[in-house]
C-alpha cells in the first residue's frame, strides 16, 4: 500500500532490501532490525517511510514477541532532527495515522509506544527536543504519557553482590505457585502496568496475564528462578532471572507485603543477579517504573547504572 499526499509518499518497505533506507534516521534498535525480520519480530508491513523523493523524513514500526502475533509494541517512530522543516512534527503525525489506519483493525487500541531516551534527556536541548517532538506526534493522534522508565545494566566488572545470610532461595514448584505469590505482591504495588491492570481486572487475573504473557514465554531455564524464604520455609518474595531475545535480564523482583521494610529486597535482588553472572553474561538488564524510587535504590545498590530512560505513552 502506497499514500501519496502532495510530495510525501507514505508505504511500507518491501522487505530487508530497505532496511538501509529505513536506517538511514539513527536509533539503537537500527542494527536488531534484520534479525527481528528474520525472526518474525517485526514484519516489512509493520515498517512504514515517508518520503520526499528518496529522502526519508519519517518512519515508523511496530514490534511483536513472536511470530505470528499482532502489533505488540510501536517502537520506532521518528522525525528527521536535522531539517529544519518545521512541519516535520506534521508529516510524523501524518505516516502514523496513515500507517496505523493501514495495519490495525478499524477501531483498534493502538499497542503501547515505548521510546529509548538517554538518562539525562531533559538536559540537553537538543535531545530534549527531538524527545518531545515524538511525543507531540504521539499526542496529536490521541496518545498521553503513560510512565517513564529507568532502564539499568549490570556489567561484569561490578562485584557480585555477597549473599546476606537472612534468606534462604529455593527453585519455583509450579507456575501456580508463581501466580499465587504475584497476586501477593500486587498488594501495594508501585508499578504503573500493574495497577493499570488492577483497574480492569482481578488480582489474580492479572497475575495470571502477567505470567502467560511475559514470563512463561522466556525459553531461558526456569531453574533460575528463584523463591526467598525465612529459616523456617515462609516466603519472602521471589526473583526472576532470565534471558530475553537480546539480553540476560531481572524480569521481576518482587517482597512480599508483609516482609517490605526489612531491606530483603537486597538480599533477594542479590541472588538474581548471582545466578544470571554464573552464566558469564557480558551484561544484565533490568527496569523499573521512575517513581518506584524503593527499587530503584535496590539497584543501585546492587551495582547497576541507569545507562537509560523509556517513555511510554498509551492510548485511552
Amino acid at each position: 500500500m502506497t499514500v501519496e499526499q502532495n510530495d510525501l509518499t507514505m508505504r511500507p518497505i518491501t522487505g530487508c532490501e530497505e532496511l538501509d533506507l529505513f536506517s538511514q534516521l539513527p536509533y539503537v534498535f537500527n542494527g536488531e532490525l534484520a534479525d527481528d525480520l528474520a525472526a518474525g519480530r517485526r514484519r516489512p508491513a509493520w515498517m512504514w517511510v515517508a518520503l520526499r523523493g528518496d529522502r526519508l523524513l519519517a518512519r515508523a514500526a511496530w514490534w511483536s514477541r513472536r511470530d505470528g502475533d499482532a502489533p505488540f509494541i510501536l517502537d520506532i517512530l521518528d522525525i528527521d532532527d536535522s531539517a529544519a522543516d518545521p512541519d516535520r512534527v506534521d508529516i510524523g503525525v501524518r505516516l502514523l495515522h496513515t500507517a496505523t489506519a493501514a495495519i490495525l483493525p478499524n477501531g483498534a487500541r493502538p499497542p503501547e509506544y515505548s521510546r529509548f531516551v538517554p538518562p539525562d534527556w531533559r538536559e540537553n536541548a537538543a535531545t530534549r527536543q527531538a524527545v518531545e517532538d515524538r511525543m507531540t506526534v504521539l499526542e496529536r493522534t490521541g496518545a498521553q504519557l503513560f510512565v517513564e522508565r529507568l532502564r539499568w545494566d549490570w556489567r561484569p566488572q561490578s562485584p557480585v553482590p555477597e549473599p546476606g545470610g537472612r534468606l534462604a532461595f529455593r527453585p519455583v514448584h509450579d507456575a501456580e505457585e508463581l501466580v499465587t505469590l504475584m497476586a501477593l505482591a500486587l498488594d501495594g504495588t508501585l508499578d504503573a502496568h500493574s495497577r493499570d491492570d488492577l483497574t480492569r481486572m482481578s488480582v489474580h487475573e492479572a497475575a495470571v496475564k502477567h505470567y502467560e504473557e511475559e514470563l512463561a514465554r522466556y525459553t531461558s531455564p526456569r531453574d533460575w528462578w528463584r523463591i526467598a524464604t525465612l529459616p523456617g520455609g515462609e516466603p519472602v518474595g521471589f526473583v526472576i532471572p532470565a534471558r530475553n531475545d537480546y539480553n540476560p535480564i531481572i524480569a521481576y523482583l518482587a517482597v512480599l507485603p508483609a516482609h517490605r521494610g526489612n531491606g530483603y529486597i537486597d538480599d533477594i535482588l542479590a541472588e538474581g543477579t548471582r545466578i544470571l553472572a554464573e552464566q558469564n553474561v557480558p551484561r544484565i538488564r533490568a527496569s523499573t517504573d521512575l517513581g518506584n524510587t524503593p527499587m530503584a535504590n535496590a539497584f543501585r545498590r546492587a551495582g547497576y547504572l541507569n545507562f537509560e530512560r523509556e517513555i511510554n505513552m498509551t492510548w485511552s
